[in-house]
């Protein structure tokens, strides 16, 4: 049975003038002409343009598509085996876009699109764009970054100035126990640093007492971090980092 190129356009979803086109250019000849030299297509014409167009759909040039159909050595399951797997690839990325786009749409709504001298009125002159590629390759696939993600998409310039203001205590009452000589390891530097971490929990991401552990280390490891902690007082970093670890191997982290 064969088909004449109207019909076949119409099953294949595409124009009589492409099936035109790929027969002009040798990559879907039809197999039969009709006696007025009308084209008309088999199932094997139909299989081939099947074919052509999964490659097509996933971005191959058609000089490419005809290359991989034409291998003598190719057998036509490998060909739906290399087509899945990048299907499956391809719709994979395509769940992670639209995750992303309905965050972006989610944020948008709950109107906290905060413009630049908004973030900057609440963040002073920490920009929190700053290091994003960085934090993205660093925690992006964990669960921890995507529920910060979720928690910030949803926050408003009133809820940025709060989670700030926070911070700012719990800084001051580090300074505060540094400057009395509390010891980092004694009861009241432990309880601030627990402070810190359920700050974190309650704002950010759940912080774990390890995962707390790991950001103290991360306040003198990286200078950055140091330099921007000590603003508050020279060696706070170093004095939060020991609090910190007593506080989780009080808790048996």
């Amino acid at each position: 049975m064969s088909y004449p190129v109207g019909q076949v356009a119409a099953f294949a979803g595409v124009t009589v003038r492409t099936l035109h086109h790929y027969d002009e250019i040798g990559l879907l000849c039809p197999s039969e002409r009709s006696h007025a030299g009308h084209r008309r297509y088999d199932d094997a014409d139909l299989d081939r343009l099947q074919q052509i167009l999964f490659y097509r759909e996933l971005g191959f040039p058609l000089d490419e598509v005809a290359a991989l159909l034409d291998d003598p050595d190719a057998d036509p399951q490998e060909h739906l085996r290399r087509q899945h797997t990048l299907l499956t690839g391809r719709i994979a990325k395509l769940r992670e876009m639209a995750a992303a786009v309905e965050l972006a749409m989610e944020a948008r709504k709950m109107g906290i699109n905060l413009t630049p001298e908004e973030k900057f009125e609440v963040f002073g002159d920490f920009d929190p764009d700053a290091y994003e590629e960085e934090v993205q390759q660093r925690w992006g696939g964990t669960e921890e970054y995507r529920e910060s993600q979720r928690r910030a998409a949803r926050y408003t310039k009133e809820d940025w100035q709060r989670i700030q203001a926070e911070a700012e205590e719990v800084t001051r009452r580090f300074v505060a126990l540094m400057e009395a000589g509390e010891p980092a390891e004694s009861e009241a530097a432990m309880d601030a640093a627990e402070g810190h971490r359920e700050w974190i929990s309650r704002n950010h991401y759940e912080c774990s007492h390890e995962m707390h552990r790991c950001l103290g280390d991360m306040y003198v490891d990286d200078v950055r971090f140091t330099e921007n902690i000590d603003k508050a007082r020279p060696g706070l970093a170093v004095y939060e980092r020991a609090a910190i670890r007593a506080n989780a191997a009080r808790h048996g982290a």
